[in-house]
């Protein structure tokens, strides 16, 4: 695979592998991790959400209502 990093972003790419003593594929991979992470915690908050909303209905309308 090849990326296309801008070229001030690569530059901070630098600056935070040398900080980490880490290589930029290193912190590239992090940071894809950290996407996947965010991405499936918002998929599974969302589930969440719509399951109570489904079962929980008539008791959130008693709620509004009270």
């Amino acid at each position: 695979m090849t990326v296309r990093i801008p070229e001030e972003l690569d530059r901070q790419l630098d600056e935070l592998a040398e900080r980490d003593h880490v290589s930029k594929h290193s912190l590239l991979l992090q940071g894809a991790e950290n996407i996947v992470r965010s991405r499936a915690r918002r998929a599974d908050i969302d589930a969440g959400i719509d399951f109570v909303l489904r079962h929980d209905a008539e008791l959130l309308t008693r709620l509004e209502e009270a």
